[in-house]
Parts: structure tokens; sequence; C-alpha cells
């Protein structure tokens, strides 16, 4: 699971003043102090009280002098991206946030993350779910004017199966009939990509895939302008392209300026109007979250849904709060491969032995929830039925370890054939990281395991000496997922090591096999009972956030799964 980890973990260490929208998602901020750590009392916890709705600025009087005077801009903070400013080429979630507000795709979803149209006004899906046909909005531009039509689908889809194309996006890995051919240079087109008309377009796929309507969905490139020096194998041009994008979105590129901004202009041209708000930048520049809210420096920020950041942010009485749940979810992962961590009543007990309510909610002051399921409580196929809670029981845990033959010894830790039940933990160093270890060794002492946690400053030494398996628990975050298969991938393609389950397997090619949300809201059932029972890692925690944005801003919305490039050609300041 570690190449869904890094890319939310390194984001959440690197960049605390950064909205993550399109990739990932922004919930660290260096104001996530827990009342525990501040005054040393790991007892002494406020508890938030959760926010359910909107809250709106209490006194605009307050609002800084530089916010007053934006009449036509809106900022929103970002780490610096690298540049690369064309889709299915960046290997940046942060050039990603910059690409979602150049383009916009053929297929969004809605705040469950199921399917709606966009630039198709509709589709069709074949019986056999092989064949899709999108049809196009009528009259669809490029941000110069240029026509959007069907040739440039089918050009977008044919150059990911270029021998030299050097991204990974899922579009290949659809298999689209034709694809493998064309690939290795036996076929001089793809045979399962067919323009019929201007706005019509429809591809084959080999097998069926739940995720191919939104895969498919995804960003269009102007053929004739990425595809104008196009020849097959050759794609080195497209570096020259990188800095100077010709999108769809709602903005377009005005200017890019290494470590200070992203400079983005209302694009004219976009199928849905005119954005209301002429000009939008990403601050680039470093700084801290709180300091640029503050300040009016910034009109938009993420923060931890934690007591202290909403009495303060509610205190600044400029700020609008709006509640908001990541589809993302925490676990510590587990060394399958060492010997004491296959038995499955091992792992069982040291996840009853675990507080994780007080680890995770309490002591971030309700700032989240515990998860049990690779599936955020967002997604349609959440449920807790038949799911067990695993809710803290010491003493079920020292059954379940007295079962698996592990003996209390003389100094309180358990023992087998003759080996301590020692376990290895590594973290990233964050503000929570002081409260999670101190609690998590006082319940595992409890039930007789001896907790050795290894603290990483370095996120990447972390998953060196993770990559080199020592370790026996390691806690990650997964990125922002957006299908239910998203959270459930990792244990049946290898990424957790010492984990191979051919029913898992058969129910997770089921689950993509059919596009009935009914059918697939069954299988993932079972999915979720099969892992809930096996834990092949241990599910840990949900995060709560919230977003502040300045008062004047108006018709704000932020999706969970596309963050704010849904609506944000609607913001608008009053």
């Amino acid at each position: 699971m570690l190449k869904k980890s890094i890319i939310l973990l390194s984001s959440l260490l690197l960049a605390s003043s950064t909205l993550l929208a399109a990739c990932s998602n922004g919930g660290s901020d260096s104001a996530n102090n827990s009342a525990a750590q501040n005054n040393g009392d790991t007892q002494t916890v406020a508890t938030a009280q959760p926010l359910t709705s909107l809250v709106k600025a209490s006194d605009m009087s307050k609002l800084p002098e530089v916010s007053k005077k934006r009449n036509d801009t809106i900022i929103v903070g970002l780490t610096d991206p690298a540049g690369v400013f064309t889709p299915y080429f960046n290997q940046s979630g942060y050039d990603g946030n910059v690409i979602s507000q150049l383009w916009t795709p053929l297929v969004t979803v809605d705040e469950k993350g199921l399917p709606l149209p966009n630039l198709a006004k509709s589709w069709d899906i074949s019986k056999d779910n092989l064949t899709y046909t999108f049809h196009l909005v009528p009259g669809t531009q490029f941000s110069d004017g240029s026509p959007l039509t069907a040739e440039d689908v089918a050009f977008t889809w044919t150059l990911i199966y270029d021998k030299a194309y050097p991204g990974d996006s899922q579009i290949r890995k659809l298999n689209i009939k034709g694809g493998r051919a064309y690939t290795e240079g036996k076929a001089k087109q793809i045979d399962g990509i067919k323009v019929i008309d201007p706005q019509t377009v429809s591809v084959t796929l080999e097998k069926p895939n739940a995720l191919a309507l939104t895969i498919l969905g995804e960003y269009v490139l102007s053929k004739a302008y990425y595809g104008k020096d196009y020849k097959f194998g050759q794609l080195d041009y497209f570096k020259n392209l990188h800095g100077s994008p010709l999108g769809n979105g709602a903005y377009k590129l005005e200017k890019f300026i290494p470590g200070q901004e992203v400079r983005l202009e209302a694009n004219d041209h976009f199928f849905k109007g005119k954005p209301k708000t002429k000009h939008f930048i990403y601050k680039t520049a470093e700084g801290d979250a709180w300091q640029f809210i503050e300040t009016g420096d910034t009109d938009f920020a993420s923060f931890t849904a934690t007591q202290e950041n909403i009495d303060k942010l509610k205190g600044l009485g400029f700020l609008n709060i709006l509640p908001y749940t990541p589809s993302t979810y925490g676990y510590l992962q587990v060394n399958l491969e060492n010997e004491k961590l296959k038995d499955k009543k091992v792992r069982q007990a040291l996840t009853y032995g675990l507080d994780r309510k007080s680890i995770y909610v309490d002591a971030a002051q309700g700032a989240g929830a515990v998860a049990n399921i690779p599936a955020s409580p967002i997604f349609w196929s959440y449920t807790t039925d038949g799911i067990n809670p695993y809710n803290y029981d010491p003493e079920q845990a020292k059954k379940l370890l007295d079962e698996a033959g592990w003996v209390e010894g003389s100094d309180g830790i358990r023992e087998k054939n003759g080996q301590k039940l020692t376990i290895h933990l590594l973290t990233s160093k964050r503000p929570e990281t002081d409260t999670f270890i101190a609690l998590a060794a006082e319940n595992y002492k409890a039930i007789g395991v001896d907790l050795q946690p290894e603290i990483f400053a370095d996120f990447n030494a972390m998953v060196a000496k993770v990559e080199g398996k020592d370790y026996d628990l390691a806690a990650f975050s997964t990125a922002m997922l957006t299908d239910p298969s998203d959270g459930i991938e990792p244990f049946v393609n290898g990424e957790i090591k010492g984990y191979n389950n051919p029913k898992l397997k058969e129910l997770y090619e089921k689950g993509l096999a059919t596009t009935n949300i009914e059918e697939r809201k069954k299988i993932y059932k079972e999915l979720y009972v099969l892992l809930n029972d096996e834990l092949p890692v241990i599910f840990t925690n949900y995060k709560k956030t919230v977003y502040a944005y300045n008062g004047r801003m108006e018709h704000v919305k932020v999706s969970p799964f596309i963050g704010l490039s849904g609506n944000l050609f609607e913001w608008s300041l009053k």
C-alpha cells in the first residue's frame, strides 16, 4: 500500500499551508496540536462539537484591508508545483491541482463519487459493459476558441497507448481493444476507438471494468495543439508544451512564477459560461496556513477539525467555516512476512488492544473517527453491517494472544518459543505523534506487548525502512480515493506483501465487472467483512476537516473527490 500512502503523507509533511484539491487532501496544519500535547496531560482533552453545516462569518468588519481591496481575484495556498501542466504527464499532485482548473473532464462525479455528465452530455453502455459511447456537448471549445470534438477525445486515448508514453494513466490499464497491438507497433490505429461523428466517440474494452466511465471520461487534449508534431514513439516534444498548456477548463494559465504564484485567468470559452471571478491564484510562497488566512493573503484554507482550530477560526470573525470529510483512511501497515504477525489472532489482538477512539478521536479533539474498513464514510459502498468495530477490549486481546500461544513472561511481556512479543512501530514526526506513541505503548503494555517506536522526521527514510522490511507496524494514510475499488486494490495487486487471498481477488474482479451500483454494494460489503476479519492491515481512522474561507466569497462548494474544480467557475466575491 506504500504507493498510495506516499502521495498523501509526503504532502502532509511538506505543506502545512496547502489545499491539495486534485490528488490528495490537505488535512495537516501547523496549529494542529491537541490540548493533550499543549498541557502534557493525555487525559485532559477538549472534544470538538462536530460541525454539520456551514458556519457563516460573524463579523466582516474584521476582514483584513488587503482582502477588502481584492474585487476580481481569489487566492488559495498551494505547495510550489513543478510546472508540468499537461494532463497524464504530471508526476506531482500539486501540478494536478493546477491542471484541474485548466481542464474540465468529460465525466465528473457527485458528492458520493458517482458519475455525472459534464463535457459529455450523455453516454451509452452496451449490454456486455464493453462498449462506451460518449455524446459531447455541442459547440465546446478549448481556451483559444478552437473546437473540441470527438477527434480530440480519440487522440487523447490513443496517445496513452503510445509506446513512448511515460506516465501511468489508468486509461492504459483498461485494456482498450487493439491497444496492445498499437503499443507494439503492429497497428496504425486502435481498433477499439471509433469516431462516429464530431460529437460522438466510442471505445470498446477487452473486458468489463466498473471504473471505465470515469477513467475514460478524464481530460481531453487538443489534437491540433498537442498532436501537431505527433509521431508514434516520439513524445519528447511534449516537454516544450508543459509550461504553455491549452485546456478547456474554467481558467487558463496567465503566468507561473516558481516559488511565488500560479496566476490563472478566466476562460471566456468555458462551456458552462465565463467564470464569475476573473482571476484565481495559487499562492506558492512558503508560509503557514494560519498566517496567510489571518492576514488575508489567502482566501481559502483547510484545517484539521479540532475544537482549538474551530474556535480560533470562529474568533477571526470574517471566515465562513465548512465541515468536510476526506475520502481517505488511515491504517497501520502490518509486516505479514514476520512470523508473529502471520497469525490472524495476533493482528486481531493488536486491534482490540489499541484504544483507537482515545488516540484518533479524543486526542484529536473530535477531529476524526475510528476506521474498520478500507472506505471513508462518504462512499456509497460504506457500511457497518456485519463489521466488527473492534472496540477497545484488553481482555479480548489477551484471550486471543493466549489462544495464539503467546504466554505472559515474568516481566509481563508475552513470549512464544523463546521470542518476546515486541512490536517495532514506524511513524513520522507530526504534531499528534507523541500522543499516539504514549497511548499506544500504554495500551500494548497492558496486554503484554512491548512497543518499540521509531519516529522519522524524513518520510522517505521511513519508506525506505518499510521497503527493507525492517518493521512490524508502520503508520500511513491513503491518498484521496475516488472509487471503493481504490481502497481494495492494494490488497490484490501485491502492494501488501505476504497477503494473498484468492477469494478477495475473485470478489475484487467481480466488483469491477458490473456497473450496477446495487450489485457492487453487495460485493463490497463481502469484501469489507472479509478484510475486517483478516486484518492484513490495522485500520485506524478517518479524518475530519474544515474549510475556512473569506466571508465575501459566495457559491463555494468543495468535493471530497475532485476538490475545488467542480464549481470554482461559480465562486464570486460580493
